[in-house]
């Protein structure tokens, strides 16, 4: 549990070095379409092909983890951990970082390391090689990697786009996750079954080179002010202030970090549960992923609407409890395992529809209301919190399932999302809309 109006670039022939490339200019610009910006078309592009390559691995690294190297739940909660430490460890100086650099140089360089790093898997294999540790080396090559990248993703957005068209840029972007979602795991499952899953893999690393081609392709407005080499404690602090300072965020990390946690318990023991407890194929798999895109692509789609009809600010608790509620339906799958199969596709669609809903908008909020010399420093800052729980919650996860079981673990899990709307649903949300500007005043201000 993420636009523009500018004029269309006129690109160069070759490929230009990354501070030679024109910013687009907001201000003069006859606003168009996001489809018919040439600039947002070029990133979306790389994008969308990076998204549908990364839902290839999401169905081919358990795979590769569960039934080829037979990993014990332990393991797999280790691998889980792997996946995400680099949001607990660097997580806070790695916004105070990015906001002195340019984001989208940030996420070129991210592209190239997790391409390099996941091409390393198959080739391993290939010589006969591969082991759990070395899935877990490159696990956390990959999350360093992927902070950087997502905390510049989530940051880059208003510096492509004018500010009126934040919103309809994440709901797209959003809308392109969710489609690869549904292309992704189909296609992962085909080529797993013909490549196998070590080189179904590879396709993930050409799509984060293609991605990085695009990135190279893209021009910003985004200028690195002056005094963002303020000390690095300083900067970290800023950033905390400013995300804990506001009450409507501040609540939102809460109950975004507690879902996330018990999210993670059952996430990560989900391929177990359902390629050994229920003895379903890879391809059963991928299905049960692509209902969740699904529910995902009707989420983005539906999420203005639902803000039309029950206003900005109510839709924030109203998904949250939806979200935790449809939580529980997942260990009900063990219970009556001759229905496993449909339940688990309609708990999936129901509960993404319900999570994108509530990213689309709390991160419009959030992006609307920041100081964009901020952005990288918030973004670090809530993805500490919230993403931080993750590799203690895998962690958890391989203990508990080696000492309670998997199914028992999931039930942990679901009970406990039932308390992550409560942040949200007993503070201010319950108005119509959410505030245009900033209840927290910025620091440097005058």
């Amino acid at each position: 549990m993420s636009q523009s109006v500018g004029p269309d670039p006129a690109p160069e022939p070759g490929p230009q070095p990354f501070d030679e490339i024109d910013p687009p200019d907001h201000t003069t610009a006859r606003p168009r379409g996001l489809w018919r910006d040439g600039n947002f078309v070029t990133m979306w592009t790389g994008q969308a092909l990076s998204q549908f390559g990364a839902q290839v691995t999401e169905l081919a690294i358990p795979v590769l983890a569960v039934l080829l190297l037979h990993a014990s739940e332990l393991e797999v909660g280790i691998l889980g951990a792997a996946g995400t430490a680099a949001f607990l460890v660097i997580g806070l100086p790695a916004g105070a970082w990015i906001d002195r650099m340019r984001k989208r140089h940030v996420m070129i360089w991210a592209d190239l390391v997790r391409a390099v790093a996941l091409a390393t898997l198959p080739l391993l294999w290939w010589l006969g090689a591969l082991e759990i540790w070395h899935m877990v080396a490159v696990a956390l090559v990959m999350s360093v990697a992927t902070v950087f990248f997502d905390v510049s993703y989530q940051s880059i957005v208003p510096s492509l786009v004018r500010d009126d068209q934040i919103a309809d840029a994440n709901g797209k972007l959003q809308a392109t996750s969710e489609l690869a979602g549904i292309a992704g795991p189909a296609a992962g499952g085909w080529l797993i079954g013909v490549i196998t899953a070590p080189f179904a893999i590879l396709v993930t690393a050409a799509t984060y080179v293609v991605s990085m081609l695009a990135l190279l392709r893209t021009r910003d407005s985004e200028v690195v002010v002056q005094g963002s080499h303020d000390p690095l404690v300083r900067s970290i602090r800023e950033g905390l202030a400013w995300v804990f300072g506001n009450p409507y965020l501040r609540r939102i990390v809460g109950t975004t970090a507690v879902s996330n946690f018990f999210a993670t318990l059952t996430t990560t023991l989900l391929p177990i549960f359902i390629l050994r407890t229920l003895g379903l194929s890879p391809a059963v798999m991928g299905l049960i992923f692509m209902a969740g895109s699904l529910g995902g692509l009707a989420g983005a789609f539906a999420t203005a609407h639902i803000v039309r009809w029950v206003g900005e600010a109510r839709a924030v608790p109203l998904s949250a409890i939806a979200f935790s509620v449809f939580a529980l339906i997942l260990p009900v799958a063990a219970v009556v395992p001759e229905i496993a199969v449909p339940l688990l596709i309609v708990q999936n669609f129901l509960m993404i529809f319900a999570v994108l809903v509530y990213n689309i908008t709390q991160v419009t909020f959030r992006q609307r209301i920041t100081p964009k010399r901020l952005l990288g420093r918030m973004n670090a800052s809530i993805r500490f919190c919230v993403w931080g729980v993750m590799p203690i919650a895998a962690l958890l996860a391989g203990g508990l399932g080696t000492w309670v079981g998997t199914t028992a673990t999931l039930w942990i899990g679901s009970f406990g999302a039932l308390l992550s709307a409560v942040f949200v649903t007993f503070g201010p949300f319950w108005t119509r809309d959410l505030p245009r500007a900033a209840s927290t005043p910025d620091p440097a201000a005058p």
